[in-house]
């Protein structure tokens, strides 16, 4: 038994893009920010931000694209999915990325701070969406 799963809370780096497979399915795909801070040993502030892909897919995605932006917080919860691909020279290159299967808006788009509750992912036939689709389904 195993168990894949990352829980975030962070800041949109950009606003999501939506994109349509060619069997019409959504996929929204955007960056999220995840930051620690802590106190060195020197009492000086230190900060590290972690950059993470994140990807939607089907009604989901829609509605991420619809009501997230750029800087706007959100809750996610999702697998981790490492996958590779040839860039446009045809090198090849890996990526994680976090297949999001819960969500939750913790501030508005006008930026003011909310709440909200947890928005499970499921797929058109109202099954949890835990698979990614075919490879030749990605429309990246």
């Amino acid at each position: 038994m195993g168990v894949n799963k990352a829980i975030l809370i962070g800041n949109l780096g950009r606003d999501p893009e939506l994109k349509y497979t060619p069997s019409g399915k959504a996929v929204a795909t955007f960056t999220l920010a995840t930051s620690e801070r802590w106190t060195g040993q020197d009492g000086q502030k230190q900060e590290q931000t972690i950059w993470h892909n994140i990807v939607a897919w089907g009604k989901p995605a829609e509605i991420m694209k619809e009501y997230l932006s750029k800087g706007q917080q959100v809750y996610i919860e999702g697998r981790i999915v490492n996958r590779s691909y040839d860039d446009k020279d045809g090198n090849k290159k890996y990526i994680s990325e976090i297949v999001v299967q819960n969500f939750q808006f913790i501030g508005s788009k006008g930026g003011s701070q909310g709440g909200g509750e947890r928005t499970p992912v499921h797929d058109e036939s109202g099954a949890p969406n835990g698979a990614a689709p075919d490879d030749d389904d990605l429309p990246f």
